[in-house]
């Protein structure tokens, strides 16, 4: 697999992370939980990022940010998924122009 390739998969693998983490902070801001969800995100060698969620104390973070953290990941998501896309119609170019 290219690098590209797996630079974007791993992009999009983070960016859906942090929906998760951003969904379920919405989803108990509601209930008193004073734990939060987090996402930390670490780049790999060679390229990419590696993100792993984890729990964290409620720091007085308020729903709103939480919506437009969903709104960033699902920027970051697209953002990553063009990449892929451009990736992949350019290596099928490539293979034709070979063939």
């Amino acid at each position: 697999m290219s690098i590209s390739l797996s630079t974007a998969l791993s992009g999009m693998s983070a960016a859906q992370e942090r929906l998760r983490a951003a969904a379920s902070n919405i989803a108990s801001s509601g209930t008193g939980d004073l734990r939060r969800l987090q996402v930390e995100a670490q780049t790999v060698e060679g390229g990419g990022v590696k993100a792993q969620l984890r729990q964290v104390p409620a720091s007085g973070q308020v729903p709103e940010q939480d919506l437009i953290n969903q709104h960033g990941a699902t920027y970051a998501f697209v953002a990553n998924l063009r990449v892929l896309q451009t990736q992949v119609r350019a290596e099928g170019s490539l293979l034709d122009i070979q063939a």
